[in-house]
């Protein structure tokens, strides 16, 4: 089934910087997948950094289980991501999948198979064979070697477009820079989602500092988009730093260089994030829940999940319907802290509710006009405390149905 693009896609893959000390190869394995490739490997130079980040799944991949049980060494030779098959449920054959993919991808590096990170992305229950991969590697030579937005093609499934984001900062008067892609459209959930994210850097940290600085950017990035409120088994965010940039390591957090390199990846992980959201299978429109005034920031967040995850509130946005009344049933239904007395909603700038009921302000034809924009803001302010969270989400159409409907067809 061939998709269109989604009406919220960028106008163009982002430009992004080369990263000395990767290289990226794509090609398909057998036929590809829906016509494109579908094989990632990614070579890294010698003493690159790793941190990750992974899904929450009890039930997740072979994949997820090779990466966990290596990220703690902190460096990495190689990455290699297959998009069709997600290598999940499929009994001790999954494991034994990714050791003998990550020992030909390590003999095409020329490094150990445990310096190898893996992802598959795709169906979940259908045993991989690692036959046609492998002998995809095999073949690899440098006429396949691509750019960014080819690593991008090459990891989508349902995805409508290829993501890219990048950012580039001077740090001891030498440029670094910070270049990702990622994929993801459909059980996006946190804690993270049916998404594969990886970014890359010449930036010289250490795996430590690493480690901290992308779990503090994950938690407002990708863990705080949903699209459909299910949590896949082989989500995973991967930075990997190569150390080319000629300037002293990041050793410690201490180090006053921190803040700048934080911001940057921070910026990146929030722009891939939102193209997520924005590629959500079917969605029309992007949604940005926010919620203030709350007990606590959990408090907030949880409030804000329940909007963005109702169904009824997304198929409101759907039909243009200004319909506050579900975003007051979703606060409710929370079982956090509220006082209906004094809730506030916001669509926009437009004040809906107060003091327990419609705003005499509330004019029908300003909210059915504002419902039409591409880009919808619900905002709730509980007057109670000091908590906040913002959720992003996307509304839920007749496509969503469409596409998971015949995902397996």
């Amino acid at each position: 089934m061939e998709l269109n693009i989604s009406p919220l896609a960028p106008a163009q893959f982002a430009e992004l910087n080369v990263i000395e000390g990767v290289e990226l190869f794509t090609a398909p394995i057998g036929a590809g997948y829906k016509g494109r490739n579908n094989l990632l490997l990614a070579k890294f130079s010698e003493g690159t950094k790793v941190a990750g980040v992974f899904t929450t799944s009890k039930c997740a991949s072979a994949p997820i289980d090779w990466c966990k049980a290596h990220i703690e060494n902190g460096v990495a030779r190689g990455l290699l991501v297959n998009a069709g098959n997600a290598n999940a449920f499929v009994g001790k054959v999954g494991a034994e999948t990714v050791e003998q993919t990550a020992q030909a991808a390590a003999a095409f590096i020329g490094c150990t198979p445990q310096d190898v990170f893996v992802s598959s992305t795709g169906v979940i229950g259908e045993p991989l064979d690692p036959a046609p991969m492998m002998e995809t590697i095999s073949k690899l030579d440098e006429s396949q070697l691509g750019d960014y937005q080819a690593a991008a093609n090459a990891i989508r499934t349902t995805d409508t477009y290829a993501k890219g984001a990048g950012a580039v900062l001077v740090m001891d008067g030498v440029e670094v820079n910070i270049s990702g892609i990622a994929k993801g459209s459909g059980m996006i959930a946190p804690n993270m989602a049916t998404m594969l994210a990886y970014i890359f850097t010449d930036a010289p940290v250490a795996a430590p500092v690493l480690d901290a600085l992308l779990k503090k950017a994950n938690q407002k990035s990708f863990n705080a988009i949903t699209v459909d409120s299910d949590t896949s088994t082989s989500d995973c965010c991967l930075v990997f730093a190569t150390g080319k940039a000629n300037i002293d390591p990041i050793e410690d957090l201490d180090d006053p260089r921190c803040a700048g390199f934080a911001e940057a990846l921070n910026a990146v992980l929030h722009d891939l994030a939102l193209q997520i959201v924005c590629d959500g299978e079917g969605a029309q429109k992007l949604i940005t829940v926010k919620v203030d005034g709350a007990t606590s920031d959990e408090s907030a967040d949880i409030i804000a999940r329940s909007i963005a995850n109702s169904p009824l509130v997304k198929t409101a946005v759907a039909g243009e319907d200004a319909n506050w009344g579900r975003v007051v049933m979703a606060v409710g239904k929370a079982g956090q802290p509220a006082d209906r007395d004094k809730l506030e909603i916001r669509f926009g700038d437009l004040l809906l509710t107060e003091q327990g009921r419609r705003s005499p302000r509330y004019r029908e034809e300003d909210a059915a006009a504002y419902m039409k924009n591409d880009q919808i803001e619900i905002s709730v302010h509980l007057v109670l405390g000091e908590g906040k969270a913002t959720i992003y989400t996307c509304d839920l159409t007749h496509g969503y149905i469409t596409i998971n409907g015949d995902y397996r067809s």
